[in-house]
């Protein structure tokens, strides 16, 4: 028995929650993964795990042996990256993480130009509104916008962002230009919501919260500033969404003075003894042109 690989194989049938995941992402026949599984459970002469027709089920002792081999394969993926000289040169693969929107706007033209610069490191990024754990999905690096939760990771602030209330130049025309939160009320507003609805939009750090009447409501930001260029009515959306209708005249701010609470934007990874070079190269990087877009883009509503 290959030890290494039965463990593999073992982790691989927890993770996909079944052998025939396992046997689909090893791209083995599922009697092999089965026996594997079994001589594992044989060497060590106990029950890892419990099969029933739907899914893999972990006994107690499978349970500390599958956290204690994690522990052992991480170990040995970063004894890899020293030997390979990760540690020495900027190379091999980093896993990032954005918001949908801010990460196809601003990081990854970001990451074009990075990529240009280091042909020895490759990057995946993956865009994302929900909170991804960087170290369960092994993640290196995550733009995160919005007051950070106090954990262990390391932060580096790289700016802010806001919302902002804003329509076309034909519907302040139309309409008129609303002088307070509270006139919100009587007017079109677009809703950004989707199987929920969202109706109350905050004001100075939630202080004030104005109830909205949407004439149209829909769950992107791109389909929500669409609606608003084309006159549907108000819109409220972050700051980096809108700037570049705002910038070319298909937008107009409003209530600036009612929207000054900022959100930080960080670059997080996890803490680590020794930063890998293609970690630091990538922040050192990102970070000051980062800076310089969230900066512009705070110009726009100057």
């Amino acid at each position: 028995m290959d030890r290494f690989e039965a463990i593999r194989t073992l982790l691989a049938a927890v993770d996909g929650g079944s052998l025939s995941a396992a046997s689909r992402s090893m791209a083995l026949p599922l009697p092999t993964v089965s026996r594997r599984v079994s001589d594992l459970e044989a060497h060590l002469d106990t029950q890892l795990v419990i099969r029933t027709s739907r899914k893999l089920i972990l006994t107690e002792a499978g349970a500390a042996y599958v956290t204690a081999m994690r522990r052992v394969i991480e170990q040995m993926v970063e004894a890899e990256r020293a030997a390979s000289g990760e540690y020495r040169a900027p190379r091999g693969e980093l896993l990032v993480t954005a918001p949908i929107l801010f990460g196809a706007l601003h990081v990854a033209p970001i990451i074009h130009d990075f990529l240009g610069g280091y042909p020895e490191v490759s990057v995946r990024l993956v865009l994302s509104d929900a909170l991804v754990d960087l170290t369960e999905n092994h993640v290196d690096v995550a733009l995160r916008i919005g007051k950070l939760p106090d954990s262990s990771l390391v932060a580096r602030r790289v700016g802010a962002v806001r919302w902002v209330i804003c329509a076309s130049p034909d519907y302040v025309r139309r309409r008129g230009e609303p002088a307070t939160p509270a006139a919100l009320s009587a007017h079109d507003c677009i809703a950004f919501e989707g199987l929920q609805t969202y109706r109350s939009w905050p004001f100075g750090a939630g202080a004030q919260t104005v109830t909205i009447r949407p004439r149209f409501s829909v769950n992107t930001a791109d389909a929500v500033i669409a609606a608003a260029v084309a006159g549907l009515g108000i819109a409220r959306v972050m700051s980096y969404q809108a700037s570049r209708a705002v910038a070319d005249r298909q937008l107009v701010a409003l209530l600036l003075q009612d929207t000054v609470d900022r959100l930080p934007v960080h670059l997080v990874h996890a803490p680590q003894p020794l930063l890998p070079v293609k970690l630091r190269a990538f922040l050192d990087f990102v970070a000051p042109r980062l800076k310089i877009a969230l900066d512009q883009i705070e110009d726009t509503y100057a």
